[in-house]
């Protein structure tokens, strides 16, 4: 089983279906911080998103596998403005 040391800047975070989710900015206590790139459009452009850290079924390589699908990890992520 993986833990938040496993997960490193730059991963790709993909959802159990292998739909991008986002990438990896860095680990903030027991959440993933995502790259501003990978924030959306509209309202939430330009802002960090985060994963929980409970949502992480593996890392595999330089991919971070959420337990999760795509669709349903998105709706979890929780939103910190720019």
């Amino acid at each position: 089983m993986a833990t938040r040391d496993d997960i490193r800047e730059h991963m790709e975070v993909i959802g159990a279906d292998g739909v991008h989710v986002g990438t990896v900015d860095h680990v903030e206590g027991d959440r993933i911080k995502l790259t501003k790139a990978d924030s959306g459009e509209g309202s939430h452009e330009g802002h960090h998103h985060y994963v929980s850290i409970g949502l992480v079924a593996d890392v595999e390589g330089n991919r971070v596998r959420l337990s999760a699908n795509g669709a349903v990890a998105v709706t979890l992520e929780e939103e910190e403005g720019g």
